[in-house]
Protein backbone atom coordinates (compact mmCIF):
# COMPACT_ATOMS: atom_id res chain seq x y z
CA UNK A 1 0.00 0.00 0.00
CA UNK A 2 1.25 3.29 -0.80
CA UNK A 3 2.09 6.11 2.05
CA UNK A 4 -0.20 8.65 3.08
CA UNK A 5 1.83 11.74 1.75
CA UNK A 6 0.49 15.52 2.29
CA UNK A 7 1.65 18.80 2.14
CA UNK A 8 0.54 22.56 3.52
CA UNK A 9 2.41 25.62 3.35
CA UNK A 10 1.46 27.77 6.36
CA UNK A 11 2.25 31.63 6.64
CA UNK A 12 4.67 31.27 9.76
CA UNK A 13 8.36 30.99 10.84
CA UNK A 14 9.11 27.81 10.74
CA UNK A 15 9.78 27.50 14.25
CA UNK A 16 6.25 28.32 15.19
CA UNK A 17 5.38 25.92 13.00
CA UNK A 18 7.82 23.25 14.80
CA UNK A 19 6.65 23.93 17.96
CA UNK A 20 3.10 23.07 17.28
CA UNK A 21 4.24 19.83 16.50
CA UNK A 22 7.10 19.12 18.92
CA UNK A 23 5.34 20.44 21.90
CA UNK A 24 3.11 17.96 24.42
CA UNK A 25 0.22 20.61 24.84
CA UNK A 26 0.29 21.86 21.46
CA UNK A 27 -0.16 17.94 19.97
CA UNK A 28 -3.10 17.73 22.56
CA UNK A 29 -4.88 20.87 21.00
CA UNK A 30 -4.56 19.79 17.06
CA UNK A 31 -4.57 15.73 17.47
CA UNK A 32 -4.57 14.02 20.18
CA UNK A 33 -3.93 14.10 24.16
CA UNK A 34 -0.65 12.63 24.66
CA UNK A 35 2.60 12.24 27.18
CA UNK A 36 4.68 13.16 24.15
CA UNK A 37 8.25 14.22 24.67
CA UNK A 38 10.36 15.65 22.00
CA UNK A 39 13.40 13.03 23.34
CA UNK A 40 14.85 10.45 21.04
CA UNK A 41 13.32 6.96 21.80
CA UNK A 42 10.88 8.59 24.07
CA UNK A 43 7.89 5.83 24.71
CA UNK A 44 4.49 7.36 24.77
CA UNK A 45 0.61 7.30 23.81
CA UNK A 46 -2.25 9.20 21.91
CA UNK A 47 -5.53 8.85 23.33
CA UNK A 48 -9.18 9.09 21.50
CA UNK A 49 -12.22 7.85 21.21
CA UNK A 50 -12.56 4.11 20.54
CA UNK A 51 -13.77 2.91 16.99
CA UNK A 52 -14.55 -0.80 15.89
CA UNK A 53 -10.87 -2.46 15.82
CA UNK A 54 -9.34 0.51 18.09
CA UNK A 55 -9.11 1.03 21.38
CA UNK A 56 -8.28 4.52 20.80
CA UNK A 57 -4.89 4.41 21.59
CA UNK A 58 -1.88 4.95 19.67
CA UNK A 59 1.00 3.51 21.09
CA UNK A 60 4.22 6.08 19.97
CA UNK A 61 7.77 6.44 20.18
CA UNK A 62 10.32 9.09 18.98
CA UNK A 63 12.42 7.57 16.26
CA UNK A 64 14.21 10.03 14.94
CA UNK A 65 14.02 14.17 15.54
CA UNK A 66 15.75 16.93 14.11
CA UNK A 67 14.56 20.59 15.50
CA UNK A 68 13.10 22.19 13.88
CA UNK A 69 13.07 20.30 10.30
CA UNK A 70 11.63 16.65 11.18
CA UNK A 71 9.98 14.38 13.52
CA UNK A 72 9.89 10.60 12.71
CA UNK A 73 7.26 8.58 15.57
CA UNK A 74 6.64 5.24 15.27
CA UNK A 75 2.97 4.65 15.19
CA UNK A 76 0.93 1.61 16.55
CA UNK A 77 -2.70 1.54 17.00
CA UNK A 78 -6.12 -1.01 15.86
CA UNK A 79 -4.13 -3.10 13.21
CA UNK A 80 -1.70 -0.58 12.30
CA UNK A 81 2.18 -0.82 13.27
CA UNK A 82 3.41 2.19 10.83
CA UNK A 83 5.56 5.69 10.92
CA UNK A 84 4.42 9.09 10.83
CA UNK A 85 6.97 11.52 9.36
CA UNK A 86 6.46 15.65 9.63
CA UNK A 87 9.11 17.16 7.42
CA UNK A 88 9.63 21.13 7.72
CA UNK A 89 11.07 23.44 5.10
CA UNK A 90 11.46 27.25 5.47
CA UNK A 91 10.42 28.79 2.24
CA UNK A 92 10.70 32.21 3.31
CA UNK A 93 11.40 33.55 6.97
CA UNK A 94 7.72 33.77 7.33
CA UNK A 95 6.44 30.41 5.25
CA UNK A 96 6.76 27.27 6.11
CA UNK A 97 5.79 23.69 4.28
CA UNK A 98 5.30 20.63 6.16
CA UNK A 99 5.11 17.48 4.59
CA UNK A 100 3.66 14.53 6.43
CA UNK A 101 4.28 11.14 5.18
CA UNK A 102 2.32 8.08 7.29
CA UNK A 103 3.81 4.92 5.75
CA UNK A 104 3.72 1.46 6.65
CA UNK A 105 0.36 0.40 5.59
CA UNK A 106 0.47 -3.06 4.11
CA UNK A 107 -1.69 -5.55 3.35
CA UNK A 108 -5.58 -5.16 2.57
CA UNK A 109 -6.70 -4.83 6.05
CA UNK A 110 -4.59 -1.85 6.84
CA UNK A 111 -7.21 -0.67 3.31
CA UNK A 112 -10.19 1.11 5.68
CA UNK A 113 -7.62 2.49 8.57
CA UNK A 114 -5.71 4.25 5.32
CA UNK A 115 -8.90 5.66 3.92
CA UNK A 116 -9.65 7.10 7.13
CA UNK A 117 -6.60 8.73 8.15
CA UNK A 118 -6.22 10.30 4.97
CA UNK A 119 -8.80 12.02 5.32
CA UNK A 120 -8.32 12.74 8.81
CA UNK A 121 -5.05 13.74 8.22
CA UNK A 122 -5.99 16.55 5.48
CA UNK A 123 -8.68 17.82 8.31
CA UNK A 124 -6.22 17.86 10.74
CA UNK A 125 -3.43 19.50 9.11
CA UNK A 126 -5.96 22.19 6.65
CA UNK A 127 -7.81 23.09 9.94
CA UNK A 128 -6.84 22.12 12.79
CA UNK A 129 -2.71 22.20 12.83
CA UNK A 130 -3.34 26.07 11.28
CA UNK A 131 -5.68 27.20 14.11
CA UNK A 132 -3.36 25.96 17.10
CA UNK A 133 -0.69 27.73 15.45
CA UNK A 134 -2.69 31.03 15.22
CA UNK A 135 -4.17 30.07 18.67
CA UNK A 136 -0.11 30.13 19.55
CA UNK A 137 1.25 33.26 17.72
CA UNK A 138 -1.79 34.89 19.36
CA UNK A 139 -0.54 33.88 22.80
Amino acid sequence: MRAIRLSRTYNYPRDMVWAAIADSDALADWLMPNDFQPVLGHAFTFRTKPAPGFDGIVHAKVLDIVPPESLVLAWKGGPLDTTVTFDLVEVTETETRLTLIHDGFRGFSNLMPRVFLGMGWKNLLSRKLADCIARRRAR
